[in-house]
């Protein structure tokens, strides 16, 4: 018999009707010589400090650090998942081969790993590796599975993360909570939510830091149209200019004038400009005339459909995750967890088959249907993908949508049918004009053909009524060289402002490209490889941030609360919140997914790192604490936990902080505050669920893992 597992039972019944097994059984579909189960995502963890030794169950800071010698693992403590595992295994033990049809990634292929070792699997192993859940992707998988050992190096990049994590987290996370923490506080560390949020506390320091500068601006009204006087560039900006034309092999800058006045940073001189040209006519003296093409934008990864959706729609990161990954499992669109926004040539004979069936999108479709779809380097490029493309639909009739899945679907559909669009032509002008001896611009831009604009003219338009045309973007009259006449001079009072706070939108950008603030497309690719997280984990972080209440949400702006920058300035150790080196150990486990990096190399580094962090902060002999911030209603708590508790027994909270920490994920318990405040605050006991009220008491959501924590009214 040959047993498939996948990672959940809706994706277990798709492959179970195209293998043909219709008889279900308890835990599994059988039929066909096939017998189909599943798990429930995560069946087993990594062991809990106190599984190794005894003596790590009590927090205490001459236990660390806590290294054990062989990492092992276990069932999570769960009857259901406990139920179903007893299935596999049974099924595993018996089976002449097992085809692991988990999800196509890092995490999917260890989640599978960690069950089939648990189980005691001895037969071959083979694996379905597909990019979407329709029926022909699924039997075409079918048809090329692959040997488990091609994917061993991506299983031990996923246990080297796991590792790294309960290394850095539960070691971390009790070093600073006993030396630091105060009231019960427990202070989370984790190996990418720590470097995150010192993103968000160094901006906001930044801004509570920032010194703004006055300046004046030199304006010049003729023929309707608003010229700038040209201002000389400053050393600063020529030598960032230099460095950017060493990097694109440009003009030497000393070849070029740098004409223009000095910056007026006083009104009287300003003043004094200004009634000096008044008099004066205004002349043109240059224009300049271009021709150019802009490309059709790219199709959408992960993290740049979540930025979309926030910037649009305010969706969270998560919100976009769990609407994409919906749309995944519902067949309309490819695997979400994706870094790439490139397609393997093999997709492009399967494009006009895709754009036939968006049938609500015939009105675009039509056009490039019956002909030869182009075929664009910036769109398909072997090179540029590596386990998955980008994000595209895959041509079902999108049916039974949601209204957030309808607007995350119009994206990608719209984002993939401008792909075979031609380039946007658009004509640039530079308008120079003299009065007396200052120098002034104009500049504007018009659309001669819109290309693939005309899938998104309508936002366009919205864009124009709430915000108007930007000076770059409008059409100017026709000026000619030479012509002369009256202008209205002014003069405008400019500040310097301060960088904007994050969104979630900023900040997932900041995590792809480890801190650096990057718009090119090409150069955030190259930076990708070093980028704080993985596309599939960054939204948790996000809402981890959130849980701990490091930080709230005023609008769309994150704010980091006052426990989270009193944190963030306790931490000495670089490596603990710097996102550019944090970003070096990311670009470590991409290399030994790709077979450049050892794995075992890895992880002693990593606990070495931990030890020299355990010997700094110990050594530390201030008596520095961190502030109790009450928990602010910052997320809504999630649907599921408003239910009740069935009667959990009683149970006293430990003397210490909560015995266990996830790796990534450490508990918090701040005081607790009267009446309804406790509703959605971390769980005291457990430290993985949140506080949720009940008819008498309140009590965690995780009680049906186990978690007995509870408080009568």
């Amino acid at each position: 018999m040959i047993v498939c597992i996948a990672e959940k039972p809706s994706v277990a019944r798709d492959i179970a009707d195209v293998l043909g097994a219709r008889e279900k059984k308890d835990g599994y579909i059988e039929g066909n010589g096939y017998q189909v189960t599943w798990t429930f995502g995560h069946l087993c963890t990594l062991k809990e400090p106190h599984e190794y030794s005894p003596s790590w169950k009590a927090w205490s800071l001459s236990s660390l650090p806590m290294i054990p010698p062989r990492f092992g693992i276990k069932l999570i403590d769960n009857p259901t998942y406990e139920k179903q595992f007893r299935v596999i295994e049974r099924l595993m033990q018996q089976a002449d081969l097992i085809i692991n049809c988990g999800d196509a990634g890092q995490e999917g292929e260890l989640i599978q790993r960690w069950v089939m070792q648990k189980a005691g699997a001895s037969c071959p192993v083979k694996r379905l590796w597909i990019s979407s859940l329709t029926e022909e992707a699924i039997r075409e998988g079918f048809a090329k599975l692959r040997d488990a050992a091609d994917f061993q190096s991506l299983y031990e990049a996923g246990l080297s993360r796991a590792i790294g994590d309960w290394l850095l987290g539960m070691n971390a996370t009790r070093l600073y909570t006993l030396k630091y923490g105060q009231r019960r506080q427990v202070l989370s560390i984790g190996r990418v939510q720590t470097p995150t949020l010192a993103l968000i506390v160094n901006r906001q320091l930044e801004i509570q830091n920032f010194v703004p500068k006055q300046s004046w601006e030199l304006r010049t009204v003729y023929r309707d149209t608003t010229f700038t006087a040209v201002v000389r560039k400053s050393d600063e900006d020529l030598a960032a200019e230099e460095e950017k034309r060493k990097a694109t092999g440009g003009q030497p800058a000393a070849d070029r004038p740098n004409p223009g006045i000095d910056p007026i940073t006083d009104r009287e001189k300003g003043e004094a400009l200004l009634e000096r040209i008044r008099p004066l006519p205004f002349t043109v003296t240059d224009i300049q005339k271009k021709q150019g093409k802009e490309a059709p934008p790219r199709l959408f990864d992960l993290t740049s459909l979540q930025v979309e959706c926030n910037r649009k729609f305010g969706y969270s990161a998560d919100d976009t995750l769990k609407t994409i990954q919906s749309l995944y499992e519902k067949k309309v669109t490819t695997y979400p967890r994706v870094d790439t926004t490139f397609l393997s040539d093999d997709i492009y004979p399967k494009c006009p088959g895709i754009l036939q069936g968006l049938r609500e999108y015939e009105r675009w479709t039509a056009p490039l249907l019956g002909k030869s779809l182009p075929k664009s380097k910036k769109v398909f490029d072997n090179s540029k993908v590596t386990d998955h493309h980008a994000i595209i639909p895959t041509g079902q009739p999108a049916t039974n949508l949601t209204d957030m899945e309808r607007r995350v679907f119009d994206l990608v559909a719209r984002r993939f049918v401008a792909a075979f669009y031609p380039d946007c032509k658009y004509a640039s002008t530079a308008v120079m004009g003299q009065a007396g001896d200052i120098l002034f611009k104009a500049t504007g831009r018009q659309i001669m053909e819109p290309g693939w604009r005309v899938l998104f003219a309508q936002a366009a338009d919205e864009s124009e009524e709430k915000g108007g045309e930007t000076e770059a973007e409008r059409a100017l009259p026709a000026f000619v060289r030479g012509e002369s006449g009256p202008h209205e001079p002014s003069l405008n009072e400019k500040w310097t402002q301060p960088p904007k706070p994050y969104t979630e939108a900023t900040l997932l950008r900041a995590m792809e490209t480890a801190g650096k603030l990057v718009e090119n497309d090409e150069l955030r690719d190259a930076l990708k490889e070093n980028g704080i997280g993985r596309p599939s984990t960054r939204a948790a972080i996000i809402e981890t941030l959130f849980k701990r209440n490091y930080i709230r949400k005023e609008r769309k702006s994150l704010i980091a609360t006052a426990t989270g920058v009193e944190l963030i300035g306790l931490i000495r150790e670089e490596l603990l919140k710097s996102a550019e080196l944090t970003g070096l150990w990311e670009k470590k486990l991409r290399e030994i997914e790709r077979r450049t990096y050892d794995a075992a190399r890895f992880l002693e580094e990593l606990k070495q790192m931990v030890t020299e962090i355990v010997h700094t902060v110990l050594s530390d002999n201030t008596n520095r604490r961190v502030t109790v911030e009450a928990v602010s209603a910052a997320r809504k708590p999630a649907p599921d936990a408003v239910a009740a508790p069935k009667k959990p027994v009683r149970k006293r909270a430990p003397r210490k902080a909560a015995q266990t920490a996830a790796p990534q994920q450490s508990p918090s318990s701040p005081p607790v505050p009267a009446a309804d405040e406790l509703v959605g605050k971390p769980c005291p006991l457990c430290g993985k669920g949140v506080i949720i009220k009940g008819r008498t008491a309140y009590g965690c959501s995780e009680w049906r893992n186990g978690c007995q924590y509870r408080k009568l009214f």
